[in-house]
Order: structure tokens, then C-alpha cells, then sequence
């Protein structure tokens, strides 16, 4: 008797607490954001990041908390999970950081000139996480909601999704047009997103690409053995790609920015 995908797949809670027992990894491997996607927020939003008080939710490590406040906001973080927020305040002692995630946030009415999602608003329901999201807002607040996708333009990265989506089940191209979809970002309707792309690109050693891919939730819930056979031939495939075990990573921030009322 087959089983369908859908049935066999981790329950999305079980893969949204995968990352705690991996934080150490995410930290030291996730890709950042290029300056261009703060510009962009800037412009969208309306406001310059500097001495915004800015929300940061599902913050995980930091990655973009760091950011945020290098950028001159006033940054209150929000993580609901015990070990990235662990990380994130080994990483950001000074940054203030509050256990909750978007779907309740543990945040005043109209605090928040900004409220941003790297990474995160997918593990929400925008059914209860939108109408958070305006009730932290101030008038003229705005929401920004971005993602990193791997580049599937770029040949290597190409195969590499296939191979990927393959061995996970999943269309991998399918699933970035789905990040960035506004309509599936807010089926409530409520909120007139605008969108932006921003490409960027790193280069990394092979090791920290590798790790990176395994630190998403997919392959974190993944048997053990599967996924370590996978990684193993990931690295055949790209050190005939990258000989000199130097690989350059190229992405898509997916930026989506609504301002509110």
C-alpha cells in the first residue's frame, strides 16, 4: 500500500521545532541579507530603519535582528522556540528578547513602526498573525515579510533542487513562487502588499553550503542515515561544479511590504 506525501510528511509543528537542537548550525550557516533588502524595506515602508522601533518576529538566531540594529532600529525581538532563542541571546546579549510567536504576540497595541518575518511568516496562520501584526503597528506601520530562495536560474542550483526536490518529495521551484505569492502571504485580504525582489549572491567552502542545506527543517526531521547519504553525494555532485571546494551561492530575496492604515 503507498503512502501520499502529504501523510508521510513530519507534522508542520514538529518541523517548526526542528531548528532548537540545530541552532548552533543555523547561526553559523544560514546565509544573512544583503544591504539592498534594507534599502528596500526603507523605501517601501516609508521610513528609514534608523530609530524605528522594530519587531522582529521569529527571530530565531538573530540574523536579521543584528541587522536591524546595526541599521540604527530599536529592535524587540520575538522567538518562541527554547534553543534558537538561546542562540540568539549567546549572539545578541544587548538586543531585549521576548518568548511568543505571531499568532499572540507578547507586544503593546500600536508599539512598532515596523514589523518584519525573515524567514518566519509561513510557520504562522495569517488568519491570526495578520490581525496581530496591525494590532502592533502603529498608523503608517508597516509590515515587511522576506525570504531567501535559491536562485533556480542558475544551472548548478538548478540540478542541485532537483536532486533535492527528489529526495524530500517536494517541487522546489513550485515552493519559491509560492513565498512570494501576496495572495498566499494574506488570504484574509487585508493587507495591499507590494513586492521586491533582490538578488545577491556569497561565496562559501563546501562544508558551510552543505551544513546550510541541512539545516533546514526538511532534512533536520529526516532519518538520520537518509539524510547524511544525501549530503555526502550533494558534496560529488558540486566538487565537480566547485573543484576548489568554494561554492557561490546565489539568491532571491523574496520582500514583501504592506503598510497599514
Amino acid at each position: 500500500m503507498t503512502t501520499s506525501r502529504a501523510a508521510a510528511e513530519p507534522p508542520h509543528g514538529l518541523r517548526a521545532h526542528s531548528f532548537n537542537a540545530a541552532a548552533a548550525q543555523y547561526a553559523a550557516n544560514r546565509p544573512s541579507y544583503p544591504p539592498a533588502l534594507l534599502d528596500a524595506v526603507e523605501e517601501l515602508a516609508g521610513r528609514p530603519l534608523s530609530g524605528a522601533r522594530v519587531v522582529d518576529v521569529g527571530a530565531g538566531t538573530g540574523i536579521a535582528s543584528a541587522l536591524l540594529r546595526d541599521r540604527g532600529a530599536e529592535v524587540l525581538a520575538v522567538e518562541p522556540g527554547e534553543g534558537m532563542a538561546a542562540e540568539f541571546r549567546r549572539a545578541l546579549p544587548d538586543v531585549p528578547l521576548v518568548r511568543g510567536d505571531g499568532n499572540a504576540l507578547p507586544v503593546a497595541d500600536a508599539r512598532a513602526d515596523l514589523v518584519t518575518y525573515a524567514q518566519a511568516w509561513h510557520w504562522t496562520d495569517p488568519a491570526r498573525s495578520v490581525p496581530e501584526a496591525l494590532r502592533v503597528l502603529r498608523p503608517g506601520g508597516a509590515l515587511a515579510l522576506w525570504w531567501n530562495t535559491d536562485a533556480v536560474d542558475v544551472d548548478w542550483i538548478a540540478e542541485s533542487a532537483e536532486r533535492t526536490g527528489r529526495f524530500l518529495g517536494v517541487d522546489v521551484p513550485a515552493e519559491k513562487r509560492g513565498a512570494g505569492d501576496r495572495a498566499q502571504a494574506d488570504p484574509t485580504g487585508c493587507l495591499d502588499f507590494t513586492r521586491r525582489d533582490v538578488r545577491w549572491s556569497r561565496r562559501v567552502p563546501l562544508d558551510t553550503h552543505l551544513a546550510n542545506i541541512g539545516s533546514h527543517s526538511a532534512f533536520l526531521v529526516a532519518p538520520a542515515e537518509r539524510r547524511d547519504a544525501f549530503l555526502e553525494e550533494e558534496r560529488g555532485h558540486l566538487l565537480k561544479v566547485f573543484p576548489d571546494g568554494v561554492v557561490e551561492e546565489t539568491y532571491d530575496v523574496l520582500l514583501l511590504v504592506a503598510t497599514r492604515p
